[in-house]
């Protein structure tokens, strides 16, 4: 990979972990997802301008197409993401959501197209493994046994992390070939995104519009934080998928676990920091196996 792609990712994930800090402090749900379409379209409205001046008259059905689905695809994405933040915790849900999608990807590899299974995958997919274990509490797991509200919190987590990784998986896929093969501008494919499924969050919104307001005047903050950071982070990513094998700038994100695993430890002051912290490297190094 090259360092200039390398620099990218890291850079992206340092800003991915802090915007999903940001999300986890808000415990926000629908109200959350729509402010930080709202401000998206804001804030990144003339780069999106930009973007699409010389680009969109050169569009046929494939990039809208393209678009339409990865801009779905994110909005169930943060739907679930944030649904596990209310539910579990940040050091349980972020690790096994961004640890698990390179194993989906793998899994999806072997089935649909026949992929041999190498040492370097199987030795990535145990990393995984053990990873996950050590998140979910690992040797004091049996102790847990007995708190059913802990047990429940990281049997959650667990849950709707490896659903979110499945989302994560899905709309890589999508976008790496949007970027590389249909040679969609990156930041033109996160606006036009974004701007189409906006539509698609305000049903949920209207039923509940009674509770818009106190929403609003508690979660502005951290919607802003995700709207600011959230588009850069994804941006950069894709960039870097321009300049190097998506198969190597994916697993290279989850470097964003070890930072997520840190901060929510010191940050939320969230439990077993350490054991969560050994079990982010350790999947961090299963998603570098997999890479080879």
């Amino acid at each position: 990979m090259p360092l200039t792609a390398l620099a990218l990712v890291l850079v992206a994930a340092l800003l991915h972990a802090t915007w999903n800090l940001a999300a986890k402090k808000a415990g926000g749900d629908h109200h959350l997802v729509l402010f930080n379409c709202l401000l998206i379209a804001l804030l990144w409205a003339p780069l999106g301008v930009w973007a699409a001046w010389d680009a969109l008259p050169a569009w046929g059905g494939l990039q809208w197409g393209l678009v339409l689905a990865s801009g779905l695809i994110n909005l169930l994405y943060l739907h679930v993401l944030l649904k596990g933040y209310r539910v579990s915790d940040l050091t349980v849900v972020y690790p096994v959501a961004r640890g698990s999608a390179p194993l989906f990807i793998l899994l999806g590899a072997m089935l649909f197209l026949a992929e041999p299974l190498r040492w370097a995958t199987l030795a990535g997919v145990l990393c995984i493994s053990a990873g996950i274990w050590l998140i979910a509490g690992g040797p004091q797991l049996l102790s847990k046994a007995q708190d059913p509200t802990q047990r429940q919190r990281v049997h959650a987590g667990l849950a709707w992390g490896g659903l979110t990784g499945l989302l994560i998986a899905t709309y890589t896929v999508i976008d790496g070939y949007a970027v590389k093969v249909a040679l969609v501008s990156p930041i033109l494919l996160f606006y036009l995104g974004n701007l189409l499924r906006l539509p698609f969050t305000l049903p949920q919104v209207w039923q509940d519009r009674a509770r818009l307001a106190q929403a609003w005047r508690t979660q502005w903050r951290y919607a802003l934080v995700m709207a600011s950071l959230a588009p850069l982070a994804y941006v950069l990513v894709l960039y870097a998928v321009q300049q190097a094998p998506l198969s190597h700038v994916a697993p290279a994100r989850e470097v964003s676990m070890l930072f997520a695993a840190l901060l929510g430890g010191r940050l939320l002051g969230e439990q077993d920091r350490g054991a969560r912290l050994a079990g982010a490297a350790a999947m961090a190094l299963g998603v570098a196996a997999l890479s080879l």
